[in-house]
């Protein structure tokens, strides 16, 4: 275009790729086959905490992503057990549908869902561990600091027909961050100071760790949904399968753990 050709050298920016996969994404796209996969509604999986950023970053930015209703619905089209059908834009789907039928009349009804998944994003907690070490030796030191903060998400499957709430799931993720320091400080002649400093840090996406723990709560649904006869696999055989005896393993010391604490 103009008589240029496009510039074929790299100026330094990372080309757009795919999310990232979350630490529970190959649990979740090797669950067993579904015997049918379930429609499911989810009108919205929001930000209960009312957290935001801690200053000095923002006192204005949430401390958590506000699409979890995005990432819940990527999650259970990836879980191959559920059939989502849309409602957090239904709005627009029923505007397109009338511009439609003014041109055709056979439209189809919508598809109903069987189970409404509800829920959100319920704590988010700063800090939860914290700690460092350094050290220092004529004019060289270096030091390491971490911070620990965690979220929770809740997940929980409605029956349309009555009302009754068959599953809930509640899942934590830790969210991590690191950070490095190093710095030099000396007289390398007289009156000539010689002072140096770097440092590293590495924050955990928030959004991934979101997306953590509501893959891990689909996942979780699903096994719960298994033991307790609500859906099952297309094979029998699937009732051992290692991600479901896994995740049954999980939840029963979860309680085992409980009942001791409570003795």
């Amino acid at each position: 275009m103009f008589g240029h050709e496009p510039s074929l050298e790299w100026d330094g920016r990372e080309e757009p790729t795919l999310a990232h996969a979350s630490a529970t994404f190959g649990d979740l796209i090797q669950l067993p086959e579904p015997a049918g996969r379930i429609p499911v509604a989810v009108y919205g999986f929001r930000d209960q905490t009312g957290m935001y950023r801690e200053a000095p970053q923002s006192n204005f930015s949430t401390a958590v992503t506000q699409g979890g209703g995005s990432l819940l619905v990527d999650a259970l089209l990836d879980s191959g057990w559920f059939r989502p059908v849309e409602r957090e834009g239904l709005q627009d789907l029923l505007t397109e549908r009338r511009v439609a039928r003014n041109v055709k009349s056979n439209i189809p009804a919508l598809k109903e869902a069987r189970i409404l998944l509800e829920g959100g994003i319920i704590a988010y907690e700063n800090n939860v561990v914290t700690g460092g070490a350094g050290a220092r030796y004529f004019g060289i030191g270096a030091s390491e600091r971490y911070e620990v903060d965690q979220v929770t998400v809740n997940l929980r499957a409605v029956d349309v027909n009555t009302g009754e709430v068959i599953n809930s799931v509640t899942t934590t993720q830790a969210i991590y961050s690191r950070k490095l320091d190093g710095d030099l400080f000396r007289f390398v002649r007289h009156q000539r100071l010689l002072e140096a400093e770097g440092g590293y840090a590495r924050n955990e996406p928030r959004y991934l760790a979101v997306n953590d723990a509501i893959s891990a709560a689909v996942i979780h649904l699903v096994v719960q949904g298994i033991a307790r006869g609500h859906w099952r696999p297309a094979s029998q055989d699937d009732l051992d399968h290692p991600i479901i005896e896994a995740y049954l393993n999980e939840r029963q010391t979860r309680r085992e753990t409980a009942v001791e604490r409570a003795e």
